[in-house]
């Protein structure tokens, strides 16, 4: 059976006054065992990804992106640029380049050794920007968007190598399936697509469920994405396991939470752990299931 997590609710004392200006740092408790830092930002935390292996990246309703220390929490690099709040962030494992998309219809490069400044600029959408992936190189973006339009860019000069507009295709998300051309997509159209960079053609369209399509992940050999659907007292909100090799079709769904699921990942597997994945959801809710018998076995 899934794992609830349930609400975060802290059995220890969280003090703001703790916090002081300017990211110093404020010492908790009679010995100082532990630090905290200030937050990484002033409003909402939007979006969070994978840096490096002791790195993590953020964005958030204050415009700004931000590079964290996952081991002490401290907020090392600060960057600025955009004009309403970021949306998603994203970039190339273990790369020194970082992506992040705005409500303020474009998309920025920084570079996690540059100035606070973006190093590269990607206007072009008509509306907010949803969707973001990175191929593995960083030499290539793709970017989806409530106008419903999917684009590729070449990171280097900037430069929009490709255009696709399909009716109704309100993207929410975007990944980079690993050492392939493919990008999975996700849409307010209710579908899964899987789109062929190279041409930024769709490649293959899942069967449509009953509800949006929140978010996705592809899992690291390739072989699997993860899907995430809206929903409401306990109609939908379901996970979906597709194949991306074989039968290109369902293998199965997690079923269990009772509001929006807004975000589903693949969890790093380890030696002796059985593959899972993990699910977020709006009933406050975080489970973790059993990827192979969707939480039953």
């Amino acid at each position: 059976v899934a794992r609830n997590m349930g609400k975060l609710q802290s059995k220890i004392g969280f003090h703001t006054t703790k916090y002081r200006a300017e990211g110093s740092v404020g010492q908790a408790g009679p010995a100082g065992a532990s630090q905290q830092h200030s937050p990484a930002h002033t409003d909402a935390v939007t979006s969070v990804a994978a840096l490096k292996p002791d790195l993590c990246v953020s964005g958030g309703r204050d415009k700004s992106v931000a590079v964290s220390s996952w081991r002490s929490g401290a907020a090392l690099r600060r960057f600025t640029g955009h004009e309403r709040e970021v949306t998603k962030v994203t970039s190339a494992l273990d790369s020194s380049r970082v992506f992040s998309a705005s409500r303020d219809k474009t998309v920025m490069m920084w570079e996690l050794h540059g100035t606070s400044g973006p190093s590269q600029h990607f206007p072009g959408h008509d509306l907010v920007v949803t969707g973001l992936a990175v191929s593995p190189d960083a030499s290539q973006l793709c970017t989806g968007s409530r106008d419903n339009t999917v684009c590729k860019w070449d990171t280097e000069t900037g430069e929009c190598v490709g255009r696709a507009a399909i009716s109704r295709n309100l993207v929410t998300h975007l990944c980079w399936v690993p050492g392939e051309p493919y990008v999975i997509q996700t849409s307010e159209d209710k579908t899964t697509r899987v789109w062929d960079s190279r041409e930024l053609q769709v490649a293959h369209t899942f069967p449509a469920k009953q509800h949006i399509q929140t978010c996705c992940d592809v899992s690291q050999d390739g072989r699997y994405c993860l899907s995430s659907s809206s929903g409401s007292a306990g109609h939908g909100a379901e996970a979906t396991l597709w194949d991306l090799r074989q039968t290109r079709g369902r293998v199965c769904e997690y079923k269990g939470h009772f509001q929006t699921t807004t975000s589903c990942v693949f969890l790093p597997r380890g030696p002796t752990l059985a593959p899972s994945i993990a699910t977020s959801s709006s009933d406050s809710t975080v489970k973790v299931w059993d990827q192979g018998t969707a939480g039953r076995g």
